[in-house]
């Protein structure tokens, strides 16, 4: 979304309100499974002593996958984003300064990038999630498999020797 600042960009004190929805497959990432709804953002561009200050919240209801157990985990989620909004973004040293073309900001491509960026890639389904059992795939939040220890065959030898100690 294209959003002409020319009312503001020479007015401090000054702020212009916006709500758009973002692109949810620019939004995408690899333990997403689907967005529930739209992704939406509600926000303003307010010129503060000739800064351009962009300030939103966006909101998104998603499935993801557990990043131990791969089950599907809905969360709702409502961050605030701020960034800066220049002409000369390009030169600029901070993540949070985004580029003007003439008098218009891509509102959505800033709330994106940021979204992009200050997501977790990885969620669980709880914080004392087991996972899975590497050898044989079950769901260790059900209870152990009947895989047993895996034995390092560097110490089979010993293993051998403890069965022997304890047959006498």
């Amino acid at each position: 979304m294209l959003l002409d600042l020319h009312e503001i960009i020479e007015m401090p004190g000054r702020s212009l309100p916006f709500r758009c929805e973002l692109d949810w497959e620019r939004l995408a990432f690899p333990s997403l499974v689907s967005f529930n709804g739209p992704v939406t953002a509600q926000g303003q561009v307010s010129n503060t002593a000739g800064v351009l200050e962009l300030t939103a919240d966006v909101t998104a209801d998603m499935t993801v996958r557990c990043g131990r157990c791969g089950k599907p985990v809905h969360l709702r989620l409502a961050p605030r984003y701020a960034a800066t909004l220049q002409a000369d973004a390009q030169d600029a040293d901070s993540e949070d300064v985004f580029p003007l073309t003439g008098d218009e900001a891509d509102v959505s491509d800033v709330l994106e990038t940021c979204f992009i960026l200050g997501t977790d890639q990885r969620f669980l389904c709880r914080e004392d999630c087991k996972g899975l059992c590497p050898v044989c795939g079950k769901d260790l939040n059900d209870g152990p498999c009947s895989c047993g220890k895996e034995i390092d065959p560097r110490m089979a030898a010993l293993g051998q020797l403890l069965d022997d100690i304890q047959e006498v």
